[in-house]
């Protein structure tokens, strides 16, 4: 796990709009990076759609959302028409930006060894800063949680 204080490795991939997503472009005071397993199972779907439900809030606080898989980028299309988010989900087909965020590698699962993306969160300021780090997250209210926790950061400071 990368740990707040740690610089954030850079990237750029597709977004499900088949548009080059970069970290840092957008300007946002704080992104989101979150890595999810699977595009349209039942925990990926509820983890996206908390952070759909605080969409407004995310906004508020210039929080830009930035959802990670290894799925194509037209199943990352169906996903996010299908339960209507907002923010970009981005394909990593290698899992190379996962592994370099320690959220990518082998899985068990029924009896089954694979290579797979990790469930875990990252915020990143604008400076590019690693400022809070989440590993091996529950999906129900994550949304709500990292806003939480944002808030707090914006009190601090």
């Amino acid at each position: 796990m990368l740990d707040p204080g740690d610089d954030a490795p850079a990237f750029t991939l597709t977004n499900q709009h088949g548009e080059d997503v970069s970290l840092g472009e957008t300007g946002a005071a704080y992104t989101v990076v979150y890595f999810y397993p699977r595009a349209d199972t039942p925990g990926c779907t509820t983890e996206a759609c908390s952070f759909r439900d605080e969409w407004d809030a995310f906004e508020g606080h210039d929080v830009e959302v930035l959802g990670i898989s290894d799925d194509s980028v037209d199943d990352l299309a169906d996903f996010a028409a299908k339960h209507d988010l907002p923010f970009g989900l981005l394909s990593d087909p290698d899992g190379a930006v996962a592994g370099a965020y320690d959220s990518y590698g082998e899985k068990n699962m029924f009896g089954n060894t694979f290579d797979g993306t990790f469930r875990n969160t990252y915020v990143v300021d604008a400076d590019g800063t690693v400022v809070l780090a989440y590993e091996g997250v529950s999906p129900e209210d994550h949304g709500a949680r990292i806003l939480a926790d944002i808030e707090a950061l914006d009190e601090e400071a």
